[in-house]
């Protein structure tokens, strides 16, 4: 049986190959200041059409943002005054991923709302009827993303056609170790109101109406699943070490 530490080096090693880089930005000296102002390191996941685009913790902060469509503002939570301080926000935390893994984003600017609204990421463009929707802890927020600030540690979902999933998908345990033959249970539920979820793939098997699937060690390493409903949001990975 794997030990926990073990378990855990296979957890980062799967964040270090996913964001491309083996460790989180570290600040530039003049940006110290800017940390100290509300700069901390959330939980990123941004879910496109066809392919999870990022998933890993970032560090991100009060910035300048510019896009292509909708030019340079200030992104930094107070915003059309709805913090009272700069802080951390959910499009801080976009653009800081798309700096470190290199993948593009646009998004026009609304002069009313001093706010981005998201078109593309990563090649996934919104449609007539598919549009990029923001969660922050598996909930719609009820502001922008230049305005929604992001306590450390908090869930930051980017995810496509969001309007139209019937469920957000959350899987768990996150983290597995197993030895070989050993099973164990992962549970799919819907992130936004907790009820199970029944038919998600996931590791090449459906969910009952306990929203659960029971899975082997049986290949030994570091595995990744996901679980996956047409009609609604892909789960976050999870990470079955097998030794």
């Amino acid at each position: 049986m794997p030990s926990l530490l073990q378990a855990s080096a296979a957890i980062f090693l799967y964040v270090a190959t996913f964001t491309r880089a083996a460790t989180l930005p570290t600040p530039r000296n003049y940006e110290r200041a800017a940390f100290l102002a509300g700069y901390n390191i959330v939980n990123l996941r941004i879910e496109g059409a066809t392919n999870t685009i990022y998933e890993a913790p970032i560090y991100s902060g009060p910035r300048n943002i510019t896009t292509s469509s909708g030019g340079t503002h200030l992104c930094d939570g107070t915003n059309l005054n709805a913090n009272p301080h700069p802080g951390n926000t959910c499009t801080d935390a976009l653009d800081a991923a798309s700096m470190l893994a290199r993948f593009p984003y646009d998004g026009t600017y609304d002069a009313a709302f001093q706010d981005f609204f998201i078109t593309s990421i990563g090649g996934t463009t919104e449609t007539a009827t598919e549009f990029w929707g923001l969660l922050l802890n598996y909930q719609f927020t009820p502001v922008g993303g230049c305005q929604q600030e992001v306590p450390p540690g908090d869930h930051v979902l980017w995810a496509f056609n969001a309007f139209n999933a019937v469920y957000f998908l959350k899987a768990e345990p996150e983290l597995v170790a197993l030895g070989p033959g050993g099973t164990t249970v992962v549970t799919v539920t819907d992130g936004m109101s907790g009820v199970p979820v029944a038919g998600a793939a996931f590791a090449g098997q459906l969910s009952n109406a306990a929203g659960q699937v029971t899975i082997t060690g049986s290949k030994a390493g570091v595995n990744v699943y996901k679980a996956t409903r047409s009609d609604s949001i892909r789960s976050n990975a999870v990470v079955v070490a097998v030794a």
